[in-house]
C-alpha cells in the first residue's frame, strides 16, 4: 500500500479521494441501491460480475473528468494520478465484463448497452462543467437502474420483471432529485417549488402502484412510495425543520434503503 501511495501522488493539498471518488455523495445511493436490490432478489454469480463491471465503470468517471480538466495543466502530477485511476477502474470494469460474458448470455447486457448513449452525454456535460444541471442529473439517474435490470436477467428473470425493477428505481430517483434540489434551495432562501416534486412523486406512486397491482412488483413497495411522497410534501412545507445539506443527504440514503428493503421483503414473502 505504501508503494502504491508513492506511485499515485497528487499535488500538495489535493487528496487522492478528490481524484478517485465522485464528489456527489448522492450518486453513491443511485449506484448501490439498484445493485443491492438486484443481488438480493435475483442473486447469481453473473450478477456479481455485473456489479463489478458497473462499479468499475462508475468509479472511472471521476478520474476521467479530472483527466479532462487537467489536460492543459503545466503540472502533470494530478493528470498522471487520474490516468492511473482510470486504468485501475477500467480494468476492474473489464474483468466484470469478461466474467459476465463467461457466465451468462450476452443479452443480459442489453439494458446496460441501451444506457451507453446517455452515459456518453453525461460525460460530455461533466467535461463542459454542466454536470450539475437538472437535465444532466436526471439523465444520469436513469442510467443507474439498468444494473438491476441486467442482474435480474442474469438470474433468469423475464424482461417484464427486469423492466419493472428498472422503473421502480427510476421512479425513486427522479422525484428524489427534484425534491432534494428544491429542499436545498429552500434552506438557502432561494426560489423553490413544492408542486413540481409533489407531482413527480404522485406520478411515481401511481406508476409503481400499477406495476405492483399487476403483479410485477411486490405490493409492499406501495407504502414505501407513499412515505416518499409524504416526505416530499412535509420537507418542502413551512412545518419542516431546518437542516443542513449533509443531513438531507443522509436521510435520502435512509429512504433509499427503505425502498430496497420493501422490494426485498415483499419479494421473498410475497407481500
Amino acid at each position: 500500500m505504501a508503494s502504491s501511495a508513492k506511485t499515485i501522488s497528487p499535488p500538495r493539498n489535493i487528496k487522492l479521494s478528490q481524484i478517485a471518488l465522485p464528489t456527489e455523495h448522492g450518486s453513491w445511493g443511485f449506484l448501490l441501491e439498484p445493485i443491492i436490490a438486484g443481488l438480493v432478489i435475483a442473486f447469481s454469480y453473473s450478477g456479481l460480475w455485473i456489479a463489478l463491471m458497473v462499479v468499475g465503470a462508475f468509479l472511472a468517471r471521476r478520474p476521467l473528468q479530472v483527466l479532462v480538466d487537467q489536460r492543459n495543466a503545466r503540472d502533470g502530477t494530478m493528470r498522471s494520478a487520474a490516468l492511473r485511476f482510470v486504468g485501475l477502474f477500467s480494468f476492474a470494469a473489464a474483468i466484470g465484463l469478461v466474467g459476465t460474458l463467461m457466465t451468462s448470455p450476452v443479452a443480459v447486457l442489453i439494458p446496460l448497452a441501451l444506457a451507453l448513449p446517455v452515459g456518453a452525454f453525461q460525460l460530455y456535460t461533466e467535461s463542459t462543467k454542466r454536470g450539475r444541471q437538472l437535465v444532466a442529473e436526471i439523465l444520469g439517474s436513469l442510467i443507474m437502474p439498468t444494473s438491476a435490470a441486467s442482474i435480474v436477467l442474469a438470474d433468469g428473470g423475464t424482461w417484464t420483471v427486469a423492466a419493472a425493477v428498472y422503473l421502480l428505481f427510476a421512479a425513486r430517483f427522479v422525484p428524489s432529485i427534484l425534491y432534494v434540489r428544491n429542499r436545498l434551495n429552500l434552506e438557502k432562501g432561494k426560489s423553490s417549488s413544492m408542486l413540481v416534486p409533489a407531482v413527480s412523486h404522485i406520478a411515481a406512486l401511481i406508476s409503481v402502484g400499477l406495476l405492483a397491482l399487476a403483479g410485477y412488483l411486490p405490493l409492499l413497495v406501495i407504502p414505501a412510495f407513499v412515505l416518499l411522497l409524504v416526505r416530499s410534501i412535509w420537507g418542502l412545507s413551512r412545518h419542516r425543520k431546518r437542516v443542513k445539506a449533509m443531513k438531507i443527504g443522509v436521510w435520502e440514503v435512509g429512504y433509499g434503503l427503505i425502498v430496497v428493503a420493501a422490494l426485498a421483503v415483499g419479494h421473498f414473502f410475497e407481500l
